[in-house]
């Protein structure tokens, strides 16, 4: 764009002007009265901190609210008091206006929005015809004693998206973008006794919107909280707590540094800051105070002092403690003028010889990357949300969160620092699109970077959960970047600064990576050069993959495999898995079904379908099956068996932190996964790092006696590791970490059952069909079809649709992005059909109570349509009614699953099985399932994805059953195990929908699924097909 006439230029599309009369970026502060009101308890609701001060009023709640498609429609007056807006919308704030009827959320991953030009020469062009005008009114009061003369009095915005004016009473205050960090006005000129307009009009796009090309919703509005805080006219503007170790990590110094503003017209002498720091328990351990220089209005005056604390407790994810610190400014009087408070941590970040350490010791993050969603509320995420993210985290093991790709509300900050989450704090900064040249070198755009990096730190700078800064996210790289590094080295020495497109490692301190392979890391483990990095350039830094295993719908397949190379090299120090949460939206159709919509779904062009759904739990916090997986290899405690008849184990601690006395052992042993032994050990004690060994003490005589054993029988026992007691995330008896193995005791060999005692069949056979009758059943055999066309048991069906061969699966969202229905079409079900070649159908009565009928056809079983052979399939139906089904054929190619489909009445929708279980589990991903015993409905046996996929897979499977409410129903068996899967629906349902509500009305059968083998689910990279070792092959 042609910068010559600037004034011609709206602020909202010049890139050199991010904001007007806006205070200077600083820690989250609000004053105090006294120090009882600072250090008393507060509970904040959802969208209001609701602190115990007089000098704090909050603008949440509901405003006025009138939306125009076009900037130029927009009512440019109405911030004038006069204007009547009685007639206007109520809308909340926050909230994203889109989820209150204006206008459509639009999805996109890489592409910028239409209304953003992506031609080089009209950057930041943002089009007319579509930039959304939201505008906002309220009124408001203020305490008269706020407008006494000896108050300075601001209002806060945590978060507006994406730039926004501001009035008072008439007055333009001022203009911000940048929508992931606050922006802050004194208001104090505008103010008037008795009621006050506040008027805000913000813009959907703006040349902000450039460097927010984040793989999100794009919404809008004032969608974080809006408040006033009133402070003296000497005022404790901003303050920073830095924590330092002596060289055992024993005693610490807690150097506290602060700005004091004059906003006075005089000078401010004799002034001095007092500051107490307060254990968890509230008692003071440390007491410093430093002289103010004397202050010239308008000025500020940076001083700092140091206090000592001997032994404090240190702050770690595993032992979150915090202290306090209290602020007290008093004047040359020694009056007190203003009180502030924050909590803290005694921790120190460093690197060293090549590792991340806090506190002496080397982190590994079990990292998770978090977008902020809310599947009503969108942007706008409550309070209780972000409790029930950390909890579940927490329960599943994940102690790391990257905030992908901009600075989070501040009440997720509190929430890590008081639960124990560690943080990857990243600037909002992404050009996805542009980032070949956006922001680069562009000077045009430095101050935008520089700023949105700077009030990132100079916001979260005091929170001990804030481990990592991050320059952004796939934003290119350049000179921009470097500064931004400069500007937060200049706040911030001690927190280290990520930035994964630094390739060159020009100036980041870690060296990371996306979807990195597991030989990658190998090879990073093994310090050798890895394009374009040459060992010698990262030798003393830590590896770590700021993303890894994408979580789209079916997937996290391999996962395992990066546990085990993280474990191998201790510079290799984790990574954080994309992502937490599928950003669906909660929509609702006419019949009252639930569904989750996606890209598109608002009509919405262009858009990125459901590449937003990459969660770890659905949109409303349910965990996708792949948590348990990610879950089992997380566990932060190691059980390996080092005698199983004797009973003895070892136990290694896997936390860094953290002993085991507050969690124990309980084990149970089970024949074919019924209990007959079980116990507990409450001693547990091993320290971090460090092994226990233990012996269960179960009943070994049990095993010396055959008469307890039935034929066939397996034993396993299973060990788990719970806490003891109630916590902050989690009720007493949670498990945190287990590990099965099966026991070498040999069962009796089942005996065969002989013919000769079976009952004699009745056999019956035309030109068409074969009717095989016994005592209580009766199956017809279609010569035609060369499968099973009726089986009746009792004067009831049981089968619906009879047991075919399927080669095919309902693609999953990394099928669909491998492109398998292009790589292995052949074995898709239409495909399979139209090639089918001849059959042949023969029958053989080998004895009174069996018959063996045999179906030869020729069928395509490779990857070359023109090359077809025969597939035989073997019936053996015995006299009390069992069927054993045989396959015999030999592919030549992949294909996506070995097994048979078939549809039985649904009636049967109970369903047991003696397998892998109790959650959905896959070829390459059955680590966090455990053999047992398992009976639920089909409808728990499912999952529903945002986007409906091949779902309910079993492994291992040794029988599975399906009965009615009367305990009838069908038993499947395989001579090996199988994997085994049904669903309330076809099939051809499943493939066909895009949305859950799709799948009603369900069927009036259930699907059954007995394989020999499906393919894995894949999940390295962003849509990948798993590697052929979990593919089944030739053979």
């Amino acid at each position: 764009m042609n910068y010559e006439n600037v004034e011609s230029i709206p602020d909202w599309e010049n890139p050199e002007i991010i904001g007007l009369n806006k205070e200077p970026a600083h820690c989250t502060l609000v004053p105090f009265q006294t120090i009882e009101q600072a250090i008393a308890p507060w509970e904040p609701t959802d969208h209001e901190r609701n602190y115990q001060t007089p000098f704090y009023k909050t603008l949440d709640g509901i405003w006025k609210f009138h939306w125009t498609k076009r900037s130029s429609d927009r009512p440019v007056d109405f911030h004038d008091p006069g204007y009547n807006v009685s007639g206007w919308d109520n809308i909340p704030v926050p909230s994203n206006w889109q989820r209150h009827g204006h206008g459509i959320p639009i999805y996109t991953n890489v592409k910028y929005p239409y209304s953003l030009s992506t031609n080089k020469e009209e950057i930041p062009r943002i089009d007319r015809e579509y930039n959304p005008v939201g505008s906002y009114r309220r009124e408001f009061t203020v305490p008269v004693n706020w407008l006494d003369g000896t108050k300075q009095v601001f209002v806060h915005f945590d978060g507006v998206k994406s730039a926004f004016y501001l009035w008072i009473n008439g007055s333009k205050v001022g203009y911000s973008q940048g929508s992931m960090t606050p922006a802050e006005f004194n208001i104090t000129p505008y103010l008037i006794e008795g009621k006050n307009v506040i008027a805000v009009e913000v813009y959907r796009w703006s040349d902000g919107s450039y460097l927010e090309d984040q793989d999100m919703w794009r919404l809008s509005g004032i969608y974080r909280e809006v408040y006033l805080f009133a402070t003296p006219h000497i005022h404790v503007r901003d303050f920073f707590i830095r924590t330092r170790f002596d060289k055992q990590y024993k005693n610490a110094g807690c150097l506290l540094s602060a700005r004091i503003k004059n906003y006075g017209k005089e000078n401010a002498q004799g002034y001095n800051l007092e500051v107490q720091l307060l254990d968890p328990a509230g008692k003071e351990v440390a007491r410093g105070m430093k002289d103010i220089p004397s202050i010239k209005p308008a000025d500020e005056q940076p001083i700092s002092l140091i206090m000592d604390v001997n032994d404090p407790k240190k702050w770690n994810a595993e032992e979150p403690f915090l202290y306090r610190a209290v602020l007290v400014l008093r004047d040359a009087t020694k009056k007190m003028v203003e009180v502030e408070t924050v909590k803290f941590g005694f921790r120190q970040v460093e690197i060293k010889n090549s590792q991340l350490l806090l506190n002496g010791v080397p982190l590994y993050f079990k990292g998770t990357n978090r977008h902020e969603h809310d599947p009503e509320k969108g942007r706008a995420c409550p309070r209780w949300r972000m409790i029930e993210d950390i909890k579940l985290m927490k329960q599943h093991n994940i102690n790391a969160v990257r905030t992908s790709h901009y600075p989070d509300h501040p009440f997720w900050y509190d929430l890590c620092d008081q639960y124990g989450i560690y943080l990857v704090d990243e600037a909002n900064v992404e050009s996805h699109e542009l980032r070949n040249f956006l922001p680069g070198d562009d000077p045009i755009w430095e101050a935008a970077c520089v700023d949105r990096m700077i009030s990132m730190v100079e916001r979260d700078k005091n929170h001990p959960s804030v481990i990592v800064w991050s320059l952004g996210n796939e934003a290119g790289f350049g000179e921009n970047f470097i500064k931004m590094y400069h500007a937060a080295k200049n706040i911030d020495l001690e927190r280290p600064i990520h930035y994964e497109q630094d390739y060159a490692l020009e100036i980041t301190d870690i060296v990371s990576r996306m979807y990195a392979p597991v030989q990658t890391m190998e090879k990073f483990g093994q310090r050798l050069d890895v394009t374009p990095l040459k060992s010698s350039r990262y030798q003393d830094r830590p590896v770590i993959l700021c993303e890894y295993e994408h979580a789209m719908g079916n997937s996290c397949g391999s996962f395992m495999d990066y546990i085990t190379v993280f474990e191998k090299y201790p510079h290799l120090q984790g990574g954080f898995i994309w992502d937490w949460v599928d950003q669906g939206l909660r929509e609702i159709d006419d019949y009252g079904h639930e569904y989750w919509t996606y890209g598109g779904d608002y009509g919405d062009e262009p858009n990125d379908k459901a590449f937003c759904c990459n969660g770890l739990v659905l949109p409303d916090r349910e965990p996708n099956p792949h948590l348990m997986e990610i879950k089992k290899g997380y566990q932060p405690m190691k059980i390996q068996a080092l005698d199983l008849v004797a009973g003895t184990f070892s136990i290694e601690n896997g936390y860094q932190f953290q002993d085991l006395a507050s969690f124990k052992l309980e084990w149970i042993i089970t024949a074919d996964g019924k209990p007959i032994d079980s116990g507990m050990d409450g001693k547990l004690h091993a320290n971090p790092g460090q092994l226990q060994t233990i012996t269960i003490q179960y009943n070994k005589n049990w095993f010396k006696h055959e008469a307890n054993m039935n034929p066939g029988e397996e034993y396993h026992v299973l060990l788990s590791i719970s806490t003891k007691e109630d916590c902050s995330w989690v009720e007493k008896g949670h498990v945190v970490a287990w590990e099965q193995f099966t026991l070498p005791f040999k069962s009796p060999i089942p005996s065969t059952i002989p013919l000769d005692t079976l009952p004699s069949l009745d056999l019956d056979e035309s030109r068409d069909e074969i009717i095989i009758k016994g005592e209580s059943f009766q199956l017809k055999f279609s010569k035609k079809n060369g499968t099973i066309s009726s089986y009746v048991v009792n004067g009831e069906t049981i089968l619906a649709d009879p047991p075919t061969i399927n080669f095919w699966r309902a693609l999953t969202e990394n099928d669909k992005a491998g492109r398998m229905d292009f790589w292995f079409g052949y074995a898709a079900p239409q495909f399979q059909d139209e090639c089918k070649g001849s059959r042949s159908v023969t029958m053989d009565k080998t004895h009174p109570a069996m018959v063996k009928i045999i179906v030869k056809e020729e069928r395509v079983l490779s990857d070359d349509d023109e090359e077809m052979d025969t597939c035989t399939i073997s019936y053996l139906v015995a006299g009390d009614g069992i069927i054993t089904i045989r396959h015999q054929f030999e592919i030549k190619a992949i294909f996506p699953r070995l097994g048979m489909q078939m549809s039985i009445p649904a009636r049967y929708d109970s369903i047991s099985w003696f397998g892998n279980g109790p959650h959905e589990n896959y070829w390459d991903r059955k680590h966090g399932a455990m053999v047992g015993l398992y009976t639920m409905n089909v409808e728990e046996f499912i999952h529903d994805y945002v986007v409906p996929q091949e779902n309910g897979n079993r492994t291992d499977v040794r029988w599975i059953a399906f009965q009615d409410s009367r305990g009838s129903g069908i038993i499947v068996t395989g001579d090996q195990h199988v994997e085994a899967s049904a669903w309330p629906y076809t099939q051809e349902m499943l493939s066909k929908a895009l949305h859950v509500n799709e799948l009603y009305p369900r069927s009036d059968t259930i699907t059954v699924n007995i394989d020999h083998k499906q393919m894995g689910v894949g999940g390295g990279g962003c849509g990948a097909l798993p590697p052929e070792e979990f593919m089944p092959g030739p053979g």
